[in-house]
């Protein structure tokens, strides 16, 4: 089984919370990712959007680029307002060689508001699940026609957040909905990472490992804090840093087979946390985590 290794520029520079690395420079991003030994990065905030800038950044350092985010509004919008919304990212997805496009449906969200709790976050009726199913079906039945799977990213403070949030996705969707595992976040809603692997395993098209903080996770819910305040608190880390267990999840991930990104992610201030010393360990470990469970590396640096 044959994983690539990349990081996803949440070290660098937040896309939910401006203020943390606000002035840290795309390029140092881009080096820094590629000097500690990663194939690739996904997306953030201060990408170019377009491949004419985009590809001669990422071919400077001989990076790929391992997926970029979309923000869907299918609940308040149709498939065809969605699939004319993402013309634009479905092709730089494309020219830069992206497989699997992370995907979360983000109307009616609260992650974005710190003075919202997370527990206020939108919780779907039984309309809300018949119109969006469907939907998604349709928008993951267009993109496999366009050469790109639909990883379908949970994610705290948005309408699919839970397990039985997840739950309910998976059994209402077919094949073309693929599901983007990210530890980090299915631990803070109250998932078991391992559950979810083998609930779904063969769903996932994409990783994200992140880990958390349990000591934050239980501050954050009686504190009833907002999404973007338990990250300021310091609920998520480098996978190795929090107390999620890399091994047991990286072996899981090899039992069922998954051949694909490994995406390391971590919501840090570099005021704080300064980000090549995150970027440099969390590479060695999750190459060793990886190698560890069974998994060859596609270009191992």
């Amino acid at each position: 089984m044959s994983i690539r290794l990349g990081v996803n520029p949440l070290l660098w520079t937040n896309d939910d919370l401006p203020l943390l690395g606000d002035e840290t420079p795309l390029t140092q991003c881009l080096a820094e990712a590629k000097r500690a030994g990663y194939e690739g990065v996904e997306m953030g905030r201060k990408f170019p959007t377009t491949f004419g800038e985009l590809g001669p950044l990422l071919d400077h350092e001989k990076l790929a680029l391992a997926s970029g985010w979309y923000s869907s509004n299918l609940l308040e919008r149709d498939v065809n307002e969605e699939i004319e919304a993402m013309q634009g990212h479905l092709a730089l997805m494309k020219a830069t060689g992206v497989t699997a496009m992370v995907f979360c449906e983000t109307a009616r969200c609260v992650h974005l508001d710190r003075s919202m709790p997370v527990s206020r976050r939108p919780r779907l009726t039984e309309a809300d699940w018949q119109g969006l199913a469907p939907r998604l079906d349709a928008i993951g039945d267009y993109l496999a026609g366009e050469g790109i799977q639909l990883a379908f990213h949970h994610h705290m403070g948005t309408p699919i957040q839970s397990t039985e949030d997840v739950a309910r996705l998976m059994d209402t969707t077919g094949e073309h909905v693929g599901l983007l595992f990210d530890a980090g976040h299915c631990a803070f809603a109250g998932g078991d990472p391992l559950d979810w692997i083998d609930r779904w395993g063969e769903r996932i098209v994409h990783v994200h490992c992140k880990d958390v903080r349990d000591a934050v996770v239980r501050r954050s819910h009686n504190r009833n804090a907002s999404f973007l305040d338990a990250v300021v608190d310091g609920v998520f880390a480098i996978p190795g840093d929090g107390s999620l267990d890399f091994d047991a999840i990286l072996a899981r991930l090899a039992k069922i087979g998954y051949d694909g990104w490994l995406v390391t992610e971590a919501e840090t201030d570099p005021s704080v946390s300064p980000s090549w010393p995150l970027a440099e360990r969390s590479y060695r470990y999750l190459r060793d985590t990886a190698r560890r469970a069974g998994f060859s590396l596609a270009a191992a640096a």
